[in-house]
């Protein structure tokens, strides 16, 4: 996985999902992106591994781009861009 960059710091929201395994931080996103709009951009922040998994499936599913995702010191950071779904 890449690291994080400078580019990669623009966001909209973030959701901190550290210490929650699955289901939990799948459905805390759920919630999330249901106040969101199409085009936003959420970072989730996870430590998980599970979500290595959870979040490509999650996003292909639900029609959004996961347009970043790194791992740094046990946090797996995704940034995930919104779709029209």
């Amino acid at each position: 996985m890449p690291d994080i960059t400078e580019a990669d710091s623009s966001y909209d929201a973030e959701l901190d999902t550290s210490g929650l395994y699955c289901p939990e931080p799948i459905m805390l996103m759920h919630n999330r992106v249901r106040k969101m709009q199409p085009g936003e951009v959420l970072r989730v922040l996870a430590t998980d591994p599970a979500t290595t998994r959870d979040i490509p499936k999650f996003c292909a599913f639900l029609g959004h781009a996961l347009i970043h995702q790194s791992e740094a010191e046990g946090t797996y950071i995704y940034d995930i861009q919104l779709g029209t779904s």
